[in-house]
Order: C-alpha cells, then sequence, then structure tokens
C-alpha cells in the first residue's frame, strides 16, 4: 500500500494550510476512529451509519476520513418534525457523520470540535424540500491540536443551511464546506468569526454551487488575528450553466493586529450564467486609529478600547445566530479570546 501524501501548500486549495508540515502521515493513518457524546431532542432519531452513504463532495482529507472511520452518527428527522442536537466530539481520530433532514422538517444542531491532538471528521447533510438545519460550529483554542472538518451539505427544493463557525485557533484547524443547491429556491448562508492569538490556525474553506436557477447564497466572514496567528478564508461561488436568478454574495474582512500576523482572504466566482447576481468583497486592515483615539480621549482604558473596537468589528458576523441563548455563549467565548488578545 502507498504511502499516504497529506496536502500541502503546493495544493492550490491547501496552499494556507500545509497539514503536511502539521502532522505526521503515520500519526493520520494511524489514528482511532473518533468517539461523540450526542444528544437529541425533539423527533430526533439517532442510529448506527447506513451501508449506503449518500455520494456526497468531500475533499481529500474528508475522503480519508469516510474511509478509515469505522463507525459514525447517523441523524435523522422526519418530515415536517423539529428538534435540535447537540455533538460533541469527544475522542478524537476519524470521524463519520450523516444527518438527514426530510421534507419539511426543522432541525438545530450544536457542535463542539474535538480538542484531542488530531481529528478529521467528514459529514454528509442531506436537506428535503423545504427542509431547515441551523447550524452552529465551535472550536476552541487548541494550540497542539490538528483538526479537519469536512462537510458535504445538498439541499433540495426550497430548503435552507443556515451556519456558524466560531473558530479560536489549533496548530492548525480547517473548516472545508462543499454546498450544492440543487432545487429551485434552496438558500446556503454562511458566517463566522476566528479570534486567534499566539501561533494559533484558523482555516475556513467555503465551495458553493448554484446547480439550479433562483437559488441564493451569502457568507459573512470576520477574522481577528494577532501574535504569530494566521487566520483564511476561501470562498468559491460556482454558478451552473443554466442556473439564472442565482443570488450569490460573499463578504470576507480581517483585522490584523501585529506585524507577524498573517490573513489570507481569497474570494472565487465561476459563472456560467448570464442572469445572476453575484459580488464579493474582501478587505484586511488595523484597529482604525482615530477611532481608538476617541475612545482614549474619553477616558477609556486603551485595552478596554480595543477591546470594544474588536467586539464592533464582529458584531455582525456574530448577529447572524438567530438562537439567543447559543449567540449569548458563542460572544463570551468571543469576548474571552478579546481580552487575551488586548491584555
Amino acid at each position: 500500500m502507498s504511502a499516504l501524501v497529506l496536502p500541502n501548500r503546493r495544493v492550490e486549495d491547501w496552499k494556507y494550510s500545509d497539514l503536511r508540515n502539521a502532522i505526521e502521515p503515520a500519526a493520520v493513518e494511524s489514528a482511532p476512529t473518533a468517539e461523540w457524546r450526542v444528544d437529541v431532542s425533539g423527533a430526533v432519531e439517532q442510529s448506527p451509519l447506513p451501508e449506503i452513504m449518500p455520494h456526497g463532495r468531500h475533499g481529500e482529507m474528508g475522503v480519508v476520513a469516510a474511509a478509515r472511520a469505522t463507525s459514525g452518527v447517523f441523524l435523522h428527522i422526519g418530515k415536517g418534525e423539529r428538534g435540535t442536537a447537540h455533538l460533541e466530539l469527544v475522542t478524537a481520530g476519524h470521524g463519520r457523520t450523516l444527518i438527514v433532514v426530510e421534507d419539511g422538517a426543522m432541525l438545530t444542531l450544536r457542535e463542539a470540535a474535538a480538542f484531542g491532538d488530531f481529528a478529521n471528521i467528514a459529514f454528509d447533510v442531506v436537506l428535503g424540500v423545504n427542509a431547515q438545519l441551523d447550524h452552529i460550529r465551535e472550536a476552541a483554542a487548541h494550540n497542539d491540536a490538528v483538526r479537519v472538518s469536512d462537510y458535504s451539505i445538498r439541499l433540495a427544493q426550497g430548503a435552507a443551511y443556515r451556519a456558524h463557525f466560531a473558530d479560536f485557533g489549533a496548530k492548525l484547524s480547517r473548516t472545508e464546506l462543499h454546498i450544492a443547491l440543487e432545487g429551485e429556491g434552496a438558500e446556503a448562508h454562511l458566517s463566522g468569526v476566528s479570534v486567534l492569538g499566539d501561533t494559533g490556525h484558523a482555516d475556513v474553506t467555503t465551495h458553493i454551487t448554484h446547480a439550479v436557477g433562483n437559488t441564493q447564497s451569502t457568507q459573512l466572514f470576520k477574522l481577528i488575528a494577532g501574535g504569530k496567528s494566521r487566520g483564511v478564508y476561501q470562498g468559491k461561488i460556482s454558478v451552473a450553466e443554466g442556473a439564472n436568478g442565482s443570488d450569490s454574495r460573499q463578504t470576507a474582512k480581517g483585522l490584523l493586529l501585529g506585524e507577524r500576523a498573517e490573513i489570507d482572504l481569497k474570494p472565487e466566482l465561476e459563472i456560467l450564467a448570464d442572469d445572476v447576481q453575484c459580488a464579493h468583497g474582501a478587505a484586511v486592515g488595523d484597529l482604525d486609529p482615530e477611532s481608538l483615539f476617541y475612545l482614549r480621549s474619553r477616558g477609556v482604558p486603551e485595552s478596554e478600547a480595543r477591546a470594544l473596537l474588536m467586539r464592533a468589528f464582529l458584531e455582525d458576523a456574530v448577529a447572524e445566530i438567530a438562537d439567543e441563548t447559543i449567540r449569548a455563549d458563542v460572544w463570551s467565548r468571543v469576548e474571552a479570546a478579546l481580552a487575551e488578545l488586548s491584555a
């Protein structure tokens, strides 16, 4: 059997996240199957993975996870039902998860990333006609961890996927999403924040395909990097031939707090249809000196003033979380991370 070749900076999609430099192939090959703590409520059913899995698109490491995980989690919610699920990875390694939300059903999914040394998880998500999934993923800071999550998400007619990703950095942390809007009226709305210090790394890489017309997607990601950290956002939008009426917007902004920190933003459009509305924007800067001076002149201590400006920078991205309780929890983690950067 040939040795496992890990993605590295020579691979365009992994240019800013050199996995080969972060972990040895032998450690990936010998990693166990991940274990989960799962809490469900409402009409959500949990069962072993089926023998036949959906054929969604995955990246290189998602394929590895699917091949090497010997078990996983299957969450299912029937037509027109409502429910919630909380997934927490308690033992790292290779893992696989299947989530099926049937026609007209609604699921709120809260996910906590692994805190172990290496985690590589492949998710397959299937949303039926007019189904809705609200997904919040939180990844705590862990500078010794390498974690990769690869999502394949397919949406039928009128389905809606709303997701927020809060990542506070690892030795290498990568969230990769492959989203296919396969039915008219399907919508995907993504948002996220990364607050990074020390040598933390966080990468969000998305590829949304508007396979048919009259579909919509939005993306809003905000990154703050201090110390020697690195934040990455790569977002590709593909509009298929004949997918007229597609509407796609993506915005990514970064805030650099030190000379040795780095933020890489790479939005991309691939449009093969004529009647579409597509736009993207990216910008990286520092804290506004005039705003900082204004707050300092009003007696606000510098560390507090910096924290206030950073919170304001992240405000609209965190506000995308609809659930007030979850939004408050995410804010508490964000503010703790900001306090460390402002100290």
